[in-house]
């Protein structure tokens, strides 16, 4: 193993355990969701409309940010990041210690193309197990998404005729 590591890592410190620990946790995760639905007797969609995938996109991409970006939810990356600066509208840079296992979840909580994946998995499970309840939490995240361009449009409008 630790041949396999220096062949991989190629000079640079990478953390593979942490890594590997992160897929097992994913992997108990959608092995959990797919236990829950076959106690419950869910049953799995023949197919997902458009609408609720374009729903499950934008709800997604926002939840990411939101969990991975935002200030209001740094006390949750804290304990596996360190401030560096502001990244501009609501949204913090965060750096990551190096090596372990405190690193691989330090990228996953900073990383939106990481989390979207847990995310998303989460949420189409939702769509399966509580519809309703998926959708009404959905359409709140692509509101949210939806206002925060119009908040960025209207900033910078303000900037250009002003």
């Amino acid at each position: 193993m630790k041949r396999l590591r220096e062949t991989y890592e190629n000079g640079e410190r990478r953390p593979l355990p942490g890594y590997l620990l992160a897929l097992g946790a994913y992997g108990v995760f959608t092995g959990a969701l797919a236990l829950v639905g076959k106690r419950t007797g869910a049953r799995l969609p023949k197919r997902i409309g458009l609408g609720d995938t374009v729903l499950l996109t934008v709800a997604t991409h926002k939840a990411s940010r939101l969990l991975t970006k935002e200030a209001i939810t740094s006390p949750l990356r804290a304990p596996f990041t360190r401030y560096e600066a502001p990244a501009g509208e609501a949204e913090l840079v965060e750096s990551v210690p190096e090596g372990g296992p405190k690193h691989a979840v330090g990228e996953l909580l900073t990383c939106p193309f990481c989390a979207a994946v847990w995310i998303a998995t989460g949420l189409s499970a939702g769509l399966v197990l509580a519809p309703r309840q998926t959708r009404l939490v959905s359409t709140v995240l692509a509101a949210v998404a939806g206002s925060d361009l119009l908040q960025l449009g209207y900033d910078r409008a303000k900037h250009i005729t002003g």
